[in-house]
């Protein structure tokens, strides 16, 4: 019973993860709410390794799996970009635009569930990689001029929370890095999304992120041109 629990646990630390980092955000501290975003992710790709691993997977810890995703996921970075938007802007009601982030969310994740498309690759972006994207926008602010005079635009904000959670349901399918093989040639895509997205974290550090995200969102669509392309 404990071992089968393990992977549960770690859920519930990024579900925990999440709750904290809402709680910070509503105290004014955006970036140490993006910090439990990174923590969570990590736990978020452990409890499926682990629960692989022990072969404890089951229909508990995938449901688990998706209502911890939509808080840390998906309310927290909407909060974030709430707060992003209600900084810049007068208007009382403008920042409830970020709230599609979360309800976008909610719809990708139930689409996951129910999507038997998804195993080696993902329609729509990722609750995660969307929320680590939105959630390290305010560390390229601090980085870039240029990106600090977009980003303190309510309306640039707004036009990426609805590009975003259009992306979330969008039929687009994107790289999932699960390797059957290491060969380079059936794999090149992922090899040059790995290559690039240190690139980016190497030069910018957290402030890569957003441009890792938006290569690998880039990469997805032309990789399924490709295959398109040399089907017919």
């Amino acid at each position: 019973m404990m071992r089968q629990n393990i992977p549960n646990f770690l859920t519930s630390i990024n579900l925990a993860l999440g709750m904290v980092g809402i709680y910070l955000v509503l105290e004014g501290n955006i970036n140490a709410g993006a910090y439990c975003i990174f923590l969570a992710a990590a736990f978020d790709f452990l409890d499926g390794f682990v629960a692989r691993l022990l072969r404890v997977q089951g229909e508990m810890g995938k449901q688990l799996d998706s209502l911890a995703d939509m808080v840390t996921f998906g309310v927290l970075p909407a909060m974030i970009m709430f707060t992003m938007i209600a900084s810049g802007s007068d208007s009382g009601y403008l920042p409830f635009v970020a709230f599609l982030i979360g309800i976008f969310s909610a719809w990708r994740l139930a689409k996951f569930n129910i999507d038997e498309r998804q195993s080696d690759r993902f329609i729509g972006v990722p609750t995660p990689a969307n929320a680590l994207l939105i959630s390290t926008l305010p560390f390229l602010a601090e980085r870039s001029a240029a990106a600090q005079n977009l980003l303190s635009n309510p309306l640039a904000l707004v036009a990426i929370t609805v590009l975003m959670s259009y992306l979330l349901v969008a039929e687009i399918p994107l790289i999932a890095l699960k390797f059957k093989d290491y060969s380079f040639q059936k794999n090149v895509f992922r090899y040059l999304v790995i290559i690039v997205s240190l690139i980016f974290l190497i030069i910018l550090g957290i402030a890569g992120i957003p441009f890792a995200i938006i290569f690998y969102i880039a990469a997805s669509i032309i990789e399924a041109l490709v295959a398109r392309n040399a089907s017919q």
